[in-house]
């Protein structure tokens, strides 16, 4: 008997930076204040999604990784290994790094470090969005950030609906204000900031900068890139946006129907425009759910463009 898919209930976070897109574009039921982030698929401590229906409902992702590990096949790991997110970047966010694996682990309690990928949804026509910098060395950027000379250190790129970016650990970056993107990431909640505008929390005192840790974790030898333009091709409706060690991301455009092969251990999947259904299961964006590993093939109905990923 195929195993059924798995609907996450989101889990919405409260942002210096954010807005209330989120409640305008994906018409989300979301907290007061603003809301910059929605954890879509999420099974880590700092917002573990609860399963909405099915035999599974009320339990949450990480019980089902660790309880119901047949669910996920052969994925390997002691945690449920991505965190797909939407974020509203009403304002900026801070200049921050992410640090690898072995960096977190050692440093951040046993963490996974923090590989993640943008996609934007939509974004103002002026967008920007800050990915790399330019000093050849820790002694270069530990001299630019004193100068606050951030103008030769920043690697700035417009930006426009459909762009994509991968992140590696080590990349400097920022999403700045007026932008709306999925993010697909390891599951990890570990940012070293740079810098964050002067900024103050809810506490009234200055966010905490970490830049000690930043210039331990950038690569200084990383290409920037010039533009977040998809040149991949489109093969039967679906474009490879990346593969590497930790993810594939896919973007699916279904035109009235389609069926899509579910041969991975899991696959996460992403309402980002249009509706429909799944498997007799109703679609609308802002849905995300799970296909388990013996869900079967995947028989989608309607027009929608999807966001599927797996590790």
């Amino acid at each position: 008997m195929a195993q059924d898919l798995i609907f996450t209930k989101p889990i919405f976070h409260d942002k210096i930076w954010g807005g209330r897109r989120l409640e305008t574009a994906f018409h989300y039921d979301i907290p007061e204040g603003k809301i910059g982030e929605c954890w879509a698929i999420s099974a880590h401590p700092h917002g573990d999604c609860q399963i909405e229906e099915g035999p599974y409902a009320g339990s949450t992702l990480s019980q089902l990784w660790d309880e119901h590990h047949e669910l996920f096949g052969n994925a390997k790991g002691d945690r449920f290994p991505l965190l797909i997110k939407i974020l509203d970047a009403d304002g900026d966010l801070s200049i921050q790094v992410h640090p690898d694996d072995e960096y977190a682990r050692v440093h951040e309690n046993g963490s996974l470090g923090k590989k993640e990928c943008w996609y934007v949804l939509d974004c103002d026509p002026d967008a920007t969005i800050i990915v790399g910098q330019k000093a050849k060395s820790r002694e270069e950027f530990a001299k630019l950030v004193e100068a606050g000379d951030w103008g030769d250190l920043l690697n700035e790129v417009p930006i426009h609906k459909g762009d994509f970016f991968q992140i590696n650990p080590g990349t400097l970056h920022a999403i700045k204000a007026g932008t709306l993107v999925l993010e697909t990431q390891q599951s990890s909640d570990v940012t070293y900031r740079v810098y964050d505008y002067d900024r103050k929390g809810a506490d009234g005192k200055p966010r905490e900068l970490h830049l000690e840790q930043s210039m331990d974790c950038i690569d200084y030898t990383m290409k920037a890139p010039e533009s977040g333009a998809v040149t991949a091709p489109e093969v039967d409706g679906a474009t490879l946006l990346n593969s590497n060690d930790r993810y594939t991301v896919e973007r699916v455009c279904i035109e009235g129907g389609k069926v899509l092969a579910q041969d991975h251990d899991f696959m996460c999947v992403s309402v980002i425009e249009g509706e429909g259904s799944v498997n007799g299961h109703e679609l609308h964006k802002g849905s995300h759910f799970v296909a388990p590993a013996e869900s079967g093939d995947l028989k989608f109905e309607g027009d929608m463009t999807l966001m599927c990923s797996w590790a």
